[in-house]
């Protein structure tokens, strides 16, 4: 029998066409508005056609979008540099995804080791419930079977450890020990947050032993929580860090930044991309950082996640047989759900609202950093009527 399409069957797709995108709203190809709080999964940081972004790509396609990393880039000096500025790093590698800056990360620590004569040292330390991408080596330092099951045997190099449990960290250390990946809140695994403790700990156990910590903030970076990135709540650095989703607002782009000591191993021929760092992503990256970085923005986003908080944790109080906890930090939000999390998915698509599920039965919420309290509310009223129908399926009405 033949396919009902030509499109490989790895997605559960919604039967929704959005034809475009307006700030914080989607528009279906029959005219109906979306209140979209899923952001392409926290990549449509600045929400959809922001005319900054829109202006940087058009002026940038009208030069050149390609030259490979034969030649120098002056976007990428411009880029890094910024970004330099305003982290821990000194180096920055540029990629197209999430995926592909957690292999660069991966590299990184380990050639850090073999140039310093440790070729034993390559082993990761990772947590359960990670998520890092969906390549052969990502799959592996995230551990979870259902991604690893029928792709042949785990790339060696990672071993698991509890999320949180900063005594198995350390029981977990050994001679082969190079690095500690963590999330400082894990996105897929259910918007788990690290406690502040735990990843100082991380820092303490990586400076006591010598070895690199990185961070994966491809999801709660680049503004969602409220910082820059989100391990700065902890009042921690990191020795290298990947970033992607919300850098590009939508555009594919990924990097990798590391400290010049923790980079020195990565020499010429070490590691390349074909696209990686490309004028058009360049240009993007950019204008994304001007407007992020803009006096005032990273408050309006902590303004905005207060609103959220307040207005989850009335819907927790009013509808306690659908909401077991809220979690996560700043516009980076989960509900977890009593009920079954694609029937509230769906009681709020039939709400006109769009969000994304993850792990243990939890609802992400991921605005775009643009959203303002007043359309938080409205995003909240149809939260509202999703749990009020949810309790009515199963017969508790709202206090």
């Amino acid at each position: 029998m033949a396919a009902t399409t030509p499109l490989y069957d790895t997605y559960m797709r919604a039967p929704l066409r959005f034809e475009r995108g307006e700030g914080v709203w989607l528009i279906a190809e029959d005219g109906t508005r979306y209140l979209d709080f899923a952001a392409g999964v926290a990549v449509n940081s600045l929400g959809h056609a922001h005319p900054h972004l829109v202006e940087a790509l058009k002026a940038q396609a009208d030069k050149v979008w390609h030259l490979s990393n034969l030649y120098e880039i002056p976007g990428q000096e411009s880029l890094a540099r910024r970004l330099t500025q305003v982290t821990f790093a000194d180096r920055v590698f540029f990629t197209n995804s999430g995926a592909e800056a957690l292999e660069c990360a991966i590299k990184t620590a380990r050639r850090y080791h073999y140039a310093k004569g440790h070729v034993e040292k390559f082993h990761v330390i990772t947590f359960e419930g990670a998520f890092h991408g969906r390549t052969i080596a990502t799959i592996a330092a995230g551990g979870q079977q259902k991604y690893i099951e029928g792709f042949g045997p785990k790339a060696p190099g990672f071993y698991q450890v509890p999320f949180g449990d900063i005594a198995a960290v350390k029981d977990a250390i050994n001679d082969e020990t190079a690095a500690i990946l963590v999330e400082p809140i894990q996105g897929e695994g259910g918007i788990r947050l690290a406690p502040k403790e735990f990843m100082q700990g991380l820092r303490e156990l990586c400076d006591e032993f010598g070895l690199l910590l990185i961070l994966d903030e491809v999801q709660s970076g680049v503004g969602r929580t409220g910082k820059l990135f989100a391990h700065e709540w902890a009042g921690i650095k990191p020795d290298i860090m990947a970033v992607a989703k919300g850098i590009g607002g939508g555009f594919p782009l990924g990097a990798c930044l590391a400290t010049e000591a923790a980079a020195a191993g990565m020499a010429a021929g070490t590691h390349g991309s074909t696209y990686g760092g490309n004028p058009l992503a360049m240009a993007v990256g950019n204008a994304v950082l001007d407007v992020v970085l803009a006096e005032g923005f990273l408050e309006h986003v902590r303004e905005v996640a207060l609103v959220f908080r307040q207005g989850l944790a009335s819907l927790k109080d009013r509808f306690p047989d659908v909401i077991e906890e809220i979690r996560g930090d700043g516009l980076m939000l989960g509900i977890k759900a009593k009920v079954p999390t694609a029937d509230l998915l769906k009681a709020i698509r039939d709400e006109k609202l769009l969000a994304v599920p993850a792990g243990e039965n939890v609802l992400r919420l991921l605005p775009p950093l643009i959203t303002t309290p007043a359309e938080a509310r409205e995003g909240l009223a149809r939260l509202e009527r999703a749990a009020e129908t949810m309790a009515g399926k199963s017969g508790h009405a709202a206090a």
